[in-house]
């Protein structure tokens, strides 16, 4: 793909996808490659969560949470009804997600993804059955709701939606790259 330029404006679509009742599946197992665990990160540092949030997100434009200030992401990060989950795989971080129960009755999907190299080991699905029925725990939510838009992986949309989320609503829009960025998927 062609490389895009910092400062260069480009346009995308977001497309809001909810699930108003708790899947139907079990919890899945852990995949056989695995050689680590999902861990719940208390009140981490957002120097973590944005090593995070950058290895994964590098390949689709991610710079969104950038704008937030370093004791805003903190606070955000150790509320209680907030929560990381971080894949290590092999000793090392190889995805994350993030669940947000902060609205009465809803918990969102903030982050979902994995590192360029974990991509295709068989952990997404497994990472995200495991994020819905997590979202799905707290007592009282009545949606979980997650976004994904067409900077992301070209299969981000069509995985949410096998795994039961329905699109309810989408939104053009634009952005100004802050750094220089290579789609990796056209």
């Amino acid at each position: 793909m062609k490389p895009r330029r910092a400062g260069e404006e480009i346009a995308y679509t977001v497309t809001f996808l909810e699930m108003t009742e708790p899947p139907r599946f079990d919890w899945p197992s852990i995949p056989v490659k695995l050689s680590g665990a999902l861990l719940r990160s208390e009140a981490p540092p957002a120097w973590y969560f944005r090593a995070l949030y950058d290895a994964v997100g590098q390949d689709y434009a991610w710079t969104d949470m950038h704008v937030h200030e370093e004791t805003t992401l903190a606070d955000w990060l150790a509320d209680p009804d907030v929560a990381l989950y971080s894949l290590i795989h092999q000793g090392w971080p190889q995805g994350f997600f993030i669940l947000d129960w902060r609205e009465r009755g809803r918990c969102e999907l903030d982050l979902f993804g994995l590192v360029p190299q974990a991509v295709g080991l068989g952990f997404g699905s497994w990472m995200l059955r495991t994020a819905i029925l997590t979202g799905w725990e707290r007592e009282g939510v009545t949606c979980l709701s997650v976004n994904t838009c067409t900077l992301d992986h070209p299969r981000a949309l069509a995985k949410y939606q096998k795994h039961g989320f329905t699109p309810v609503r989408q939104e053009e829009r634009t952005r100004i790259l802050t750094r220089d960025w290579t789609p990796a998927h056209p």
